[in-house]
């Protein structure tokens, strides 16, 4: 069993790639991290925080500050600061920031069962770069965002 904890996201490792400035609150714990996992990214204009995709699993995603927008299958949806949107099992979507500001967005899902995501193309998501091609390979999809590189804490993220 895992024990409880308090973290601040200014003391956490954050990194970044063509996928924004991402942190992982959990990290360092591998027991939460095993069943939970909860993510703060930051995402500029046209910044996507994944490829398209659906999961075995449910999902949420808040956005706390700036604007994004929610491609959710194949139509796009704009998003505000304080919508949420509840991902049910298996519905392709991903977000991408849209606003002059970077967008702040707290995400949340399962982790039981490890992995599963499929990543179906979207003519949407292309725009974005954020799509597989007709060979659905995700693996050289992500590729073409890099590492993540660690970066120092930026009150700017959150603030």
């Amino acid at each position: 069993m895992t024990d409880w904890s308090v973290r601040n996201v200014r003391d956490l490792t954050w990194e970044k790639n063509g996928l924004g400035v991402y942190c992982d609150l959990l990290q360092g714990d591998d027991d939460a991290a095993e069943e939970f996992a909860i993510n703060l990214s930051v995402l500029a204009r046209g910044e996507p925080m994944a490829l398209y995709h659906h999961e075995p699993h449910q999902e949420g995603f808040l956005v706390l500050r700036g604007e994004c927008e929610l491609i959710v299958e194949g139509a796009s949806h704009p998003m505000r600061q304080w919508a949420y949107f509840h991902c049910p099992v298996d519905v392709p979507h991903v977000i991408v920031g849209a606003g002059d500001e970077p967008a702040l967005v707290l995400s949340v899902g399962s982790r039981v069962g490890g992995g599963g995501a499929t990543y179906p193309p979207d003519p949407l998501a292309a725009r974005y770069g954020a799509s597989t091609d007709e060979d659905h390979d995700a693996r050289a999809a992500y590729a073409k965002f890099g590492p993540g590189v660690a970066v120092p804490f930026d009150e700017g993220f959150v603030g």
